[in-house]
């Protein structure tokens, strides 16, 4: 979590710019135990909020324009809220911008704002920090202007806006995950049918650590659409809504319809449904030796069927193998570079630390480890 001194060094920028007191959101990033892909395919993931994220502060503007600051980035933006369709923006202010137009489509209009945020979650790591970003924007506008959307109807908003701004065709995981998160809990959610399941998972002698990687590749966005695309094909072949419904004996149906590549995504999609939902067992019978060979399982499927896993990654994932207290690794996230999530032994960091020397010595290039813990999703924040 963003400790409350960052949060209060946040504020007095805030109000050393605009002179107000803000409203304070904080929206955290997620990670995935297991359930790579499946979520846009109307199947199963096992997501947690965790306890790194974006902080927001915000309020009404006194003058017919609206100010965003990205501290981090040391970036602003101003712009007139009545012509919205005709910014052309790119990289963070995509997300933003989409949301108010996504908002301005169901008559939700908001009025100019003044907004500062700035975060701990790394950009392009697998943690989605663009959910962070979508979810805690429009959660800060709802309470700011009073929309009265509901969380469910604020994260289709949230997935709309990557969709028809950004142009990445995600699924709900990411915005369900950041906005309904509970401390020490898993979420088991069904993306078919939008419901969860939750997952208890306090366990004092585990901890989930992430080596980032600093590796994200550029093809990383586009491949992730050809997958979306390649897994609609394959459903439309097998005359199914998606492949949460297919069963090896569909994909065996069209075999001699598509290629080698289409077969193994589609295989991989339907094993990934069955681990998922594997996993859930094993935490519930605390077999967390077989919960990271289903890690191990998901990374292998990810790396050759699903290919969109890289060498750094696969050396990162390969190296935990030489030790007993890492239970289980696998690349974290879209794929491409980006995070590898590590189901390790309590008092194990030492470990951790090895295999970031190592990767460090390989490639040239300082990962950054990141202990996280569960947490809960965005929320308001008050202090006295």
């Amino acid at each position: 979590m963003i400790s409350k001194s960052t949060f209060k060094n946040i504020e007095e920028v805030f109000k050393s710019k605009f002179e107000e007191k803000p409203i304070q959101i904080f929206a955290p990033g997620r990670i995935n135990i297991i359930g790579e892909h499946t979520d846009y395919n109307n199947g199963f993931v096992l997501p947690a909020a965790i306890d790194k994220g974006i902080f927001f502060c915000i309020s009404k503007s006194k003058s017919n324009l609206s100010t965003i600051i990205a501290l981090d980035k040391n970036e602003s933006f101003e712009f007139d809220n009545n012509q919205i369709e005709n910014l052309k923006v790119t990289s963070w202010k995509k997300y933003l911008i989409g949301v108010l137009l996504e908002l301005k489509k169901i008559n939700k209009f908001v009025n100019s704002f003044n907004l500062v945020f700035s975060g701990n979650i790394p950009i392009g790591a697998g943690l989605s920090s663009s959910a962070a970003l979508e979810n805690g924007f429009l959660f800060s506008v709802n309470i700011l202007f009073d929309l009265k959307l509901t969380k469910h109807q604020m994260i289709k908003i949230s997935q709309q806006a990557e969709h028809n701004y950004v142009g990445v065709k995600c699924g709900i995981m990411d915005q369900f995950a950041s906005m309904f998160g509970l401390k020490e809990n898993l979420l088991l959610l069904d993306c078919k049918t939008g419901k969860e399941e939750i997952i208890p998972f306090k366990k004092s002698n585990i901890e989930i650590i992430l080596i980032n990687s600093n590796i994200k590749h550029d093809l990383a966005e586009s491949a992730y659409n050809n997958r979306f695309k390649t897994c609609l094909k394959l459903s439309k072949l097998m005359k199914l809504n998606s492949l949460r419904e297919a069963t090896y004996f569909d994909l065996e149906s069209i075999k001699n319809k598509i290629t080698i590549d289409e077969y193994q995504k589609g295989e991989f999609v339907i094993n990934e449904n069955k681990r998922v939902l594997k996993a859930v067992e094993e935490i519930k019978n605390n077999n967390f030796k077989n919960l990271g060979q289903l890690l191990y399982e998901s990374h292998q499927g990810l790396q050759y069927q699903y290919n969109v896993s890289c060498d750094e990654i696969d050396y990162l994932v390969s190296l935990t193998k030489e030790h007993s207290e890492i239970l289980g690794s696998r690349i974290m996230g879209g794929g491409f570079g980006g995070c590898t999530i590590n189901l390790v032994q309590k008092n194990s960091l030492n470990i951790i630390n090895t295999i970031a020397k190592k990767y460090e010595t390989k490639f040239n290039l300082k990962p950054d480890i990141i202990k996280v813990k569960i947490a809960n999703g965005v929320k308001l924040i008050k202090y006295d």
